[in-house]
């Protein structure tokens, strides 16, 4: 095999290794990849056309047109011992230059993280990136983006950190016993929250990561990771008062699915003690609405049923683009009753209650849900479209984080227990089927025992479908880190978080079992689980888990007598168990969101009127 290779020609510049005993791939060296970066940097006529000519040129003073290298000033440099006539005629695209490597993602955290690296995986796209693959060892470009809201969060990001350094750092003996099968040693990029928290620990880890990009400089990326061909680290961690990647159109991770994330605002102004968000996604920023309708008209074409818009303070939204024609200047912020805010809001535009009324008009058979919010902006209008809109859903996530008007104070969250039960109250006043949501942190900066007791008395009191619960733990460069101190020990934070748990779940039951006989519009988003060849799963308007016997029932929507069921079909089911954390029913019809509320309302009206 060598002593065929040896008669073969191959232009200089190029080097072969051995895949196998029969297969060659013929890789360009690094004098060639510069050369051909230069190249295509020349291509689009950028004003630093590429390292090398720029040396020849004062930093002060730019070429004109003339002094512009044209493509030929390049080509002796890629191939100088090969032939004029020995060149192909036929135009060079880029792809030919230089293949654009395989991406491998890997996404940590919220909600918002994934619409992120979507976004992220559209700009790549763009720039020619347009391979993913499902294992990090066929990767020659590693993604992984990260969250820094808890410390949990972290310690998974550096493991796995450390298995992309192994596979980049032993590639060729990875590749030699077939671990990796990447045409070279895998670039690792480091993506969100983390990225900027915690930039210089990360970039000083043993060569450990190529690129550092923060939330607000995705566009970036493809720049970033030329530089790494040049030997230098790829870094740019800017906060943006601006940036909201409203023109760019995500690349869906999954692709089959039914339901979807669009982010509708970034950032945040609340400057919670314990919260690191403000320091890593920057001030609150929002998309224009008409981007948004946009984004949301082309999921319903491609199948989408439900949509969550995201935001990391979602029903603080203020699209103030149109705002010197629509709004006029006293008009001002409206906040929950009782509730106060750090950040005053400077120009008032469209808020949230009219996003969201927007949608559920123009998209009459999607649902749509939210998430997350602060307490502090639900003003009686955002309420009042919740209720009177059918496919806006009736689950608030209703963040608490604690029980105690004092420790409160200290988290700086704007309200008192009283005034968070007030709101509760009214809500369910409004929306009476109105399931709600909460965080919790146990164990925060001075915390006392009747502290956590008051919070187990909220959880009893209020009644939650579900809660994220945390044992607290504290975060640089926040407010409780710079003026408080993280006084609890670790296992009493532990034992009150057993505690709150079994509280939550103690009172969490009830609201199953009162669905017990009703009719529950599910969207069906697949097998379930515990029975795939027999049941079907899905979601309630209100967000409880209902799973079905898969067998043939009535199609209301095409009147074609009877079908199964299938992924994102509404099915009507009538429930008739509970587990106290899911429901099971029977499967009655196959129907449409807006004939199922319609029939609904025409029942109510008809029962009214008999009583």
């Amino acid at each position: 095999m060598a002593s065929s290779l040896s008669t073969m020609k191959f232009p200089k510049g190029y080097s072969f290794r051995f895949l196998s005993s029969k297969l060659v791939e013929l890789q360009p060296t690094s004098r060639c990849r510069r050369n051909c970066i230069a190249l295509r940097r020349s291509y689009t006529f950028s004003i630093n056309i590429s390292r090398n000519f720029s040396q020849c040129h004062s930093r002060n003073s730019l070429p004109n047109k003339d002094q512009i290298p044209s493509l030929r000033d390049f080509i002796p440099k890629a191939t100088q011992t090969v032939p004029a006539s020995d060149v192909q005629p036929e135009p060079m695209t880029i792809s030919d230059v230089m293949p654009r490597g395989r991406i491998y993602h890997e996404t940590y955290g919220c909600q918002m993280n994934i619409n992120d690296m979507e976004i992220v995986l559209s700009i790549m796209k763009n720039a020619g990136y347009t391979e993913s693959v499902d294992v990090p060892e066929s990767a020659e470009i590693i993604f992984i983006n990260t969250c820094a809201i808890r410390d949990n969060a972290e310690h998974k990001v550096w493991q796995r950190l450390n298995y992309f350094w192994f596979l980049k750092r032993h590639w060729k003996s990875n590749v030699a016993i077939g671990r990796s099968q990447s045409a070279h040693p895998p670039k690792v990029v480091v993506l969100g929250c983390m990225a900027e928290r915690l930039k210089d620990k990360i970039l000083d880890s043993d060569k450990m990561v190529d690129v550092v990009c923060g939330p607000d400089a995705y566009r970036d990326l493809p720049r970033l990771l030329e530089e790494v061909d040049y030997g230098q680290k790829g870094i740019n961690t800017l906060l943006s008062l601006e940036e909201t990647y409203a023109d760019i159109n995500p690349v869906r991770i999954s692709k089959n699915s039914i339901s979807a994330f669009v982010s509708v605002m970034r950032g945040c102004n609340n400057m919670c003690s314990f919260c690191i968000v403000p320091f890593t996604r920057g001030r609150e920023r929002s998309r224009p609405v008409e981007s948004i309708v946009k984004e949301v008209a082309e999921l319903w074409k491609e199948g989408v049923k439900e949509v969550t818009l995201l935001g990391q303070n979602v029903n603080s939204y203020n699209d103030t683009s149109g705002i010197e024609n629509t709004v006029e200047p006293a008009v001002s912020w409206e906040l929950s009753d009782g509730f106060s805010s750090m950040c005053k809001v400077k120009h008032v535009g469209l808020r949230f209650a009219d996003l969201l009324d927007r949608l559920a008009i123009e998209f009459p058979e999607m649902r749509f849900r939210y998430t997350s919010p602060h307490p502090k902006d639900f003003p009686d209008d955002l309420l009042y479209v919740m209720r009177d809109r059918y496919n806006i859903c009736k689950s608030i996530h209703l963040p608490a984080q604690s029980g105690s008007s004092a420790v409160l104070e200290r988290m700086r969250r704007g309200y008192t227990r009283k005034a968070y039960l007030d709101l509760v109250k009214k809500i369910r006043d409004i929306i009476p089927d109105m399931g709600i949501s909460s965080d919790f942190i146990c164990g925060f900066c001075g915390e006392t025992e009747e502290d956590h007791k008051d919070t187990l008395t909220l959880v009893k009191a209020v009644g939650y479908d579900m809660a994220y619960m945390f044992a607290y733990s504290m975060r640089e460069k926040t407010h409780a880190h710079r003026n408080y101190v993280d006084d609890v020990p670790e296992d009493v934070k532990q034992r009150r978080l057993t505690e709150l748990i079994e509280t939550f779940r103690g009172s969490t039951g009830q609201f199953y079992d009162a669905k017990i006989g009703t009719v529950q519009l599910v969207l069906v988003e697949g097998p379930n689980k515990r029975a795939p060849d027999t049941e079907l799963i899905g979601k309630s308007d209100r967000g409880h888990r209902v799973s079905f016997a898969n067998l043939p029932i009535l199609d209301k929507v095409d009147n074609n007598g009877k079908r199964n069921p299938k992924i994102g079909d509404y099915v009507e089911v009538h429930v008739t168990k509970s587990s106290r954390a899911s429901l099971f029913g029977e499967a009655l019809a196959i129907t449409k969101l807006s004939s199922f509320y319609n029939t609904l309302h025409e029942e109510t009206v008809a029962f009214a009127s008999r009583t």
